[in-house]
């Protein structure tokens, strides 16, 4: 893992990037993701949905430069060359939640296994952020599994300096024998656009579809 500096003189996206810093414009895009079909798969093999959407979702962000573009800690522009997802887990007792990573993987299989692994060992323990170090090149990914929404909106006011993608999934419904999961996305337009939001979405549904082949 990396992290490669950007040039701002010489970046294509120089004027778009001082504009939205300045006004610190985030927006946040929801869509509903048909997951019939990955929830066929995920039965199939006794694997468990969450573990899947964190795989997909990292899988995205690790193919576009954009999803992966953010000051790291010495307050520089740059991309990760690689991100791991950071995301929640829920502990039953006292109802709070714990924001956990694990290793980044290209292998479905060997994630769910680290994933369990990491989920095992970590919940329950009535901290925050209880596997340290947490990696810099990490992406929050969550899920609120207890009601579905038609929109969703996170915001982080750290002096507007956060620019990767946050994303949350809700409970899925069914409709018409179908199952749908409401997915929501924000992002800060410095670095990312409307575009580079459908395209994250289009992929995601891509790889719920596709899923037979990842599984």
């Amino acid at each position: 893992m990396q992290f490669k500096t950007i040039n701002r003189e010489n970046w294509a996206r120089k004027e778009y990037f001082e504009h939205y810093l300045k006004q610190k414009t985030t927006f946040s895009l929801t869509n509903e993701i048909n997951i019939t079909t990955l929830m066929k798969n995920v039965k199939k093999k006794n694997y468990k949905l969450y573990p899947a959407f964190i795989f997909m979702v990292t899988k995205i962000a690790n193919s576009h430069q954009e999803f992966r573009t953010n000051f790291n800690s010495d307050g520089d522009l740059g991309y990760w060359t690689e991100i791991c997802p950071l995301y929640t887990i829920f502990d039953k007792n006292t109802h709070a939640f714990s924001g956990i990573w694990s290793a980044n993987s290209r292998d479905f299989s060997k994630f769910h296994s680290s994933y369990d692994r990491d989920v095992e060992q970590y919940n329950g323990t009535g901290k925050l952020f209880p596997k340290t170090p947490v990696p810099e090149n990490n992406i929050p990914v969550s899920m609120v599994p207890w009601g579905s929404f038609t929109s969703f909106n996170l915001n982080i006011n750290n002096g507007g300096n956060f620019l990767l993608p946050i994303i949350t999934a809700g409970k899925y419904t069914r409709k018409n024998g179908e199952l749908y999961m409401p997915v929501s996305l924000q992002m800060h337009h410095a670095v990312c656009d409307g575009y580079h939001a459908c395209i994250f979405m289009s992929e995601l549904q891509s790889l719920a579809d596709e899923s037979s082949d990842w599984i």
